[in-house]
């Protein structure tokens, strides 16, 4: 059947692209250009941070080491390195002690040592020790994800209550030299934002911070406020940051298979940062440009948002996906998929979902309104229902979400 066909190609370009942009490679041509000199102190952290850390461990030898992940996503254990689990994407108090252990291990270094840091998306969630309780944190970044803000302005505000991010991690280290391997999940592969820049120093202040605070009216007590505005600046200057992976390649090499698989294929963006339902609506609506072409390939990278209102459970992903399906429906040799490259979607167990002709129909059949599911923010459960999730597991690998279109 078509559909299939569609659904097969589909797949096969997204994970091409998703496994091109897998971290080993890049971590080890890196190492191969640094000046590595004196003990070697290993601290691994975010969604890519075991096999980014394998990488190392596989090329040369460690002192010490400390690797700190998403739940589910250490893969086994690690010669001369500890291995810890914590929460993402609100911080709970496992990524709290896992991150004091890190700062332990590299408070007291000497300037002949190096620290390798290795840093990949959810990195900001992760690797935390506030200035606040956790439970006050914990508010704010609720508040914050579900009112929308983008990631420039949450990392604003987070390194203003942050002991590690902005810079001081580096500052921890010193005076021991500090090279940071970076797999960007940033559009535009800001060094300041990614994991919000534990080794970069902090470009923005604390009137930025005060200025988001009050355009999304979020609500922080006295003994917060007074943090943020007493938060010191970072020197960060014992450190080389090297990105090696980011979106941008993502969809270069989803544009490769494509081509390979003989579609004529056009890159509508790789930066895409717009609310979920909008970016469906420009994929498809870029798509209405080649209606008299024959097998083409509209490939957006990028990360899209969403301004959860509901109880529901779902991922931008997700969402951008069932956004389309009335769109799609009746409309014979159109596919739609969207995955996030690290093969979870939002807090749930999908990398994406995709969506076709029969989508619409199979959902009215449940009886099952998608407007309202969106207004829930469940596109999970509805997807779920017609077998329309995409399901792989953690990738090893997080550089932003890729999104297609196909036409037969």
């Amino acid at each position: 059947m078509l559909t299939n066909k569609l659904l097969n190609d589909a797949t096969e370009i997204c994970l091409y692209a998703i496994n091109s942009c897998l971290p080993e490679k890049g971590v080890k041509e890196t190492l191969e250009k640094l000046d590595l000199q004196g003990d070697i102190y290993l601290v691994s952290v975010g969604k890519a941070s075991f096999n980014m850390a394998k990488a190392v461990l596989e090329s040369l030898d460690v002192k010490d080491g400390i690797v700190i992940s998403k739940y589910g996503h250490i893969k086994g254990e690690l010669p001369e390195t500890r291995c810890f689990e914590a929460g993402h994407p609100i911080i709970d108090e496992a990524g709290i002690r896992a991150t004091e252990e890190a700062i332990k291990m590299c408070c007291d270094l000497k300037k002949t040592d190096t620290v390798l840091f290795l840093l990949s998306g959810g990195a900001s969630a992760l690797f935390e020790k506030p200035l606040i309780s956790l439970e006050k944190l914990q508010d704010l970044n609720r508040q914050m994800l579900n009112k929308g803000l983008n990631i420039n302005e949450i990392n604003t505000i987070r390194k203003k209550l942050s002991q590690v991010k902005g810079g001081r991690f580096a500052d921890i280290c010193r005076p021991a030299k500090v090279y940071s391997i970076i797999l960007s999940d940033v559009l535009g592969d800001d060094l300041g934002t990614i994991g919000s820049g534990p080794t970069v120093k902090d470009s923005t202040t604390v009137s930025d911070a005060l200025s988001i605070i009050e355009k999304y009216h979020l609500q922080l007590d006295e003994d917060t406020l007074e943090k943020l505005k007493d938060s010191q600046d970072s020197v960060a200057d014992n450190v080389t940051n090297i990105v090696t992976g980011s979106v941008k390649l993502l969809c270069e090499y989803a544009g490769k298979k494509a081509q390979e698989l003989g579609y004529k294929t056009f890159i509508v963006s790789d930066s895409i940062a717009i609310e979920a339902k909008k970016a469906g609506d420009l994929l498809y609506e870029e798509l209405l440009k080649y209606q008299d072409m024959k097998k083409v390939a509209l490939i957006m990278g990028g990360e899209t948002i969403v301004n959860v209102k509901g109880k529901g459970l779902g991922g931008r992903n997700q969402e951008m996906v069932l956004s389309q399906v009335e769109h799609l429906s009746g409309k014979d040799g159109i596919l739609m998929m969207s995955l996030g490259s690290d093969g979870t979607d939002g807090p749930t167990d999908a990398a994406g979902a995709y969506a076709d002709k029969d989508s619409y129909n199979k959902l009215r059949a449940l009886n099952i309104d998608y407007r309202k599911v969106l207004q829930d923010n469940d596109a999970y459960h509805a997807l779920k229902k017609i077998d329309a999730l995409i399901m792989t597991g953690p990738t090893g690998t997080n550089v932003n979400d890729i999104s297609i279109i196909l036409k037969a």
